[in-house]
């Protein structure tokens, strides 16, 4: 151990003796870390107990309930997040030590997630669109993920199971780090997806599969279901033996010989005489369950570029995969996690399998298309039998805001969701006490939080002489550093903090990001694309900030189409909108300076807006459109009745437009 000062002996002392924790810095000093017997090293490679430590979290504001008509047992609404995962695994993981706000407290059995895989390789999706490019590789990668390990390792429930899908380029790196955080004695398998796509040129074997990494919480408790199998539906050859019949089957994964046994007892002892040779089949299943453990090559195909289960999102995997992942290692009634979830397939299976579910993803354009692939649940197909609709209605789910906030909307809470509101946006321990008469809220680190009460003191303001009367009240008291959470309107000075004999009176003004004198990290906002090839960029946020709406201009006519571009079946007028002003507004302090339209990420658009939800028909990418000269064109004929256009920029706030016809006809 590392010999401390005396005046760190006599800091640990005081901070004991008053029951306050010890600063971030000397764990490492008095707890350090031991060695393993081997482990991935790699330049940035934190301690677990400092991620799970100095992760900020960030509270959860409902924006919207759907579907809340459905009555569901215990109160549950399914959850659709948009923000940075490792952000929101905090709010989990911390929601599960206290009060379980989601409820999920030792009940997510099973994660699956779909992380970019960081190659920087350009891959191929439907129509030869280029699906994305991974921007952060090598240990920057590793990291990110491992961070995002250790959380979802912590959420999990006892008996509980993860999947991490992977492709051959870091699969191995990774598989050392799943080692490293959930132990090497609870990998379960490598399941490998086979499929069978386009061939091409090659110096080398043809690359047809991507494999999913499974590992449990722990071994000696993990769920695992056999998976029922409806043999007759798919029967498509039987052989007749006494005690057992040969079976060729049809299944959702091929063509399969398969034996079938009735009598165990005859079939064992056929196989010791050498009259039956069980390794000629791909497998064999006993009557008496009829339900097999899969084996791990699944050859399942690709989606068909033209598949009604296809949501035109990059990488979108098919629901067949994910059925058996769900069916196996979860129960319905149990919870199901994905915080890469795109285009929210494994929510999708999770639905219809009766099971309830938490999505993620930092994408806008993610999150627009789960919500209609959640809404449409109904339309699509079974998994039961592909060629019949799923005809289940919908189950309520909210949709949530972790890291970009309405303000309106949050002073519009009652106190007490105000205040722990408030807590939460600044990392602080709700710890009620009260110090001189005067009742404080809680604790940042080891020193003193006032969350003011506008509500109550609705003619207060934050003045010199407010910190002058706390002072006189506080000042021998408490720590060198003391915070008032106050919404900025209160405050009549423009510091940060007010200096009282050594005593620093930090002010933390919301809607204003967080103050960087606390949080060294700084601020980092989600990034939205503005190219369809970085839509599964990785994307991370530090912090929170608040919904600003930006200003846009733009032009709605009709005209003819472009010169060179006509077509037989192109209308005589195509609709077109004009963007000729896009500017983000930001609260920041030192706010950056973009040139017009630089800040534009996408536009989306709902041709038949119902007037309740908004039903993404098409998105139309800032870097398409600088080509177009800011032009978008449609055939008019798809406006039915009113259109919904989103203009969002690059930090995931939006302006809403709604259209008709005649917009276009002035």
């Amino acid at each position: 151990m590392k010999q401390l000062s005396k005046g760190q002996i006599k800091k640990i002392e005081e901070l004991l003796k008053e029951g306050k924790p010890l600063p971030e810095g000397y764990k490492n000093i008095l707890f350090p870390e031991s060695k393993k017997e081997y482990e991935l090293i790699y330049l940035g490679k934190d301690r677990k107990e400092d991620i799970l430590a100095e992760t900020m979290r960030v509270p959860l504001q409902p924006v919207k309930t759907f579907c809340n008509d459905v009555k569901v047992k215990d109160g549950w609404t399914n959850e659709l997040i948009f923000g940075d995962n490792l952000q929101v695994l905090k709010e989990i993981y911390t929601d599960q030590r206290g009060e379980n706000i989601l409820g999920t407290k030792n009940k997510i059995k099973l994660i699956y997630i779909d992380p970019p895989f960081a190659t920087k390789q350009e891959f191929r999706g439907s129509q030869d669109q280029k699906a994305y490019q991974d921007k952060i590789v090598g240990a920057k990668f590793l990291e990110f993920l491992r961070k995002r390990l250790i959380f979802l390792r912590e959420i999990l429930a006892d008996d509980g199971s993860i999947y991490v899908h992977l492709d051959w380029k870091k699969g191995h790196y990774v598989k050392v780090l799943l080692d490293e955080i959930f132990g090497e004695q609870n990998f379960r398998n490598e399941v490998v997806w086979h499929y069978r796509r386009w061939t091409a040129k090659s110096d080398r074997f043809q690359n047809m599969h991507e494999i999913i990494l499974y590992y449990a919480k722990n071994r000696s408790q993990v769920l695992f279901n056999k998976i029922p199998l409806k043999l007759d539906e798919y029967l498509l050859e039987r052989k007749e033996e006494r005690g057992w019949n040969s079976n060729t089957i049809q299944t959702k994964n091929g063509r399969i010989r398969q034996l079938l046994v009735y009598d165990s007892k005859k079939f064992e002892q056929a196989v010791k005489e050498g009259r039956v040779r069980p390794e000629e089949w791909d497998r064999v299943v006993y009557a008496e369950d009829r339900g097999i453990a899969p084996n791990d090559v699944l050859q399942i195909p690709i989606i068909n570029p033209v598949a009604d289960e296809r949501t035109g999102f990059p990488t979108q995997k098919p629901e067949v995969l994910l059925e058996v992942l769900v069916r196996a290692s979860s129960n319905p009634g149990d919870i199901v996690l994905d915080c890469f979830a795109g285009s929210g397939t494994t929510g999708a299976v999770a639905e219809k399998l009766g099971r309830r579910w938490i999505m993620v993803d930092s994408s806008k354009l993610a999150i627009y298309i789960m919500q209609k692939r959640f809404l449409r649940i109904k339309e699509s197909k079974d998994l039961e039998n592909p060629k019949r609709k799923c005809d289940k209605e919908p189950k309520p789910f909210t949709l949530y805001n972790a890291g970009l906030y309405d303000y309106q909307k949050i002073k519009e809470l009652p106190w007490e969701q105000y205040r722990d509101f408030a807590l939460k946006l600044f990392q602080c321990r709700d710890e009620k006490h009260t110090i001189s008469g005067i009742d404080l809220d809680g604790y940042l680190g080891a020193y003193d939080v006032l969350v003011f009460n506008y509500q109550k003191y609705k003619n207060v303001t934050l003045d010199y002489g407010f910190v002058d009367d706390l002072h006189k009240s506080l000042g021998n008291k408490i720590g060198k550093w003391f915070f008032i959470i106050t919404p900025a309107a209160n405050v009549q000075f423009l510091e940060d903090y007010i200096e009282r004999d050594g005593i620093k009176y930090f002010i933390l003004r919301i809607p204003y990001s967080i103050i960087s004198e606390i949080h060294q990290k700084g601020f980092t906002s989600i990034k939205q694309p503005a190219d369809e090839r970085n839509v599964n960029d990785i994307m991370e946020a530090v912090g929170f900030d608040f919904i600003q709406i930006p200003k846009i201009r733009c032009r709605y006519y009709l005209a003819k189409p472009r010169a060179g571009q006509q077509r037989l079946d192109q209308p005589k007028k195509e609709a077109v909108i004009k963007i000729k002003i896009f500017e983000s507004n930001t609260l920041s302090r030192q706010p950056q300076e973009f040139k017009n339209l630089e800040t534009l990420s996408m536009v989306m658009v709902d041709y038949n807006y119902n007037g309740k939800v908004f039903d993404l028909d098409d998105v139309f990418y800032a870097e398409d459109l600088k080509k177009q000269d800011y032009e978008i064109r449609f055939d008019p004929d798809k406006i039915k009745n009113q259109m919904m256009i989103i203009y969002c920029d690059i930090f995931g706030n939006e302006k809403k437009e709604i259209k008709i016809l005649k917009d276009f006809e002035k």
